[in-house]
């Protein structure tokens, strides 16, 4: 990847702060809660059921539809190939993270520069009930990969692999997960067996709500107690 100059890197922060200032999300600010050890988790709406991705789908968001963009994906897919790029800013295939060959938990959240993005980050990070010494926990977003770095550094995460889709947002289109106009990627998880195919998949019907994480929890962990 091209070393990005300085002014390239600075519109792109302020595009993605435009695009969350659309959505009413927050700003581009601190995080809250960032930086202590023990994070002040909040009671927010946790979503029932899923919505379908891909093309001629939507979300909502404060009960406006908003379109999904891209090919969908569904339980019994295989991921598709596509690269991301890591917070040291090297280039990495979906399929071939550091968890290859396990069970791995996809988080995909619109923005880590928002409260529900930061909750569900953190309780992947601290909820996990000890899987994250099995299964690889991997979270993905459109933020750049300095954002991501910050945001780990900040807020103590160590056992989450953070993936940015900054660049053209190919992860989402290849899993109709993009929401194309304010060009941020929908809120999910993901359960994915040690063969690349999505076991558990929930794409929250409304994006300020988080996913049901303890129930992909049980499910990675009923994926462990199979092989």
């Amino acid at each position: 990847m091209p070393f990005m100059r300085p002014h390239f890197v600075t519109a792109r922060l302020a595009l993605c702060c435009l695009s969350l200032a659309v959505l009413g999300l927050t700003s581009c600010g601190t995080l809250p809660g960032s930086g202590t050890p023990d994070f002040a988790y909040k009671n927010l709406p946790v979503a029932d059921g899923s919505a379908v991705a891909g093309e001629g789908n939507n979300i909502l968001f404060q009960g406006k539809p908003m379109a999904l963009s891209g090919m969908a994906i569904k339980v019994g897919d295989k991921l598709r190939d596509v690269k991301l790029v890591q917070t040291d800013l090297s280039m990495v295939n979906i399929n071939e993270t550091k968890g290859k060959g396990k069970v791995r938990i996809i988080s995909v959240v619109p923005s880590l520069d928002t409260k529900v993005c930061e909750q569900q980050t953190h309780y992947l990070s601290e909820k996990n009930k000890g899987l994250d010494r099995m299964v690889e926990l991997i979270s993905i977003s459109i933020d750049t990969p300095f954002a991501q770095k910050r945001f780990a550094e900040e807020a103590k995460i160590t056992n989450v692999t953070f993936l940015s889709d900054f660049r053209a947002a190919d992860f989402g289109k290849a899993h109709g997960l993009l929401l194309k106009d304010p060009h941020l990627l929908s809120r999910a998880v993901m359960v994915v067996d040690k063969h690349n195919k999505v076991r558990y998949l929930q794409i929250t019907p409304e994006l300020a709500q988080l996913p049901d994480l303890d129930e992909a929890f049980r499910f990675a962990h009923s994926l462990m107690t199979e092989s």
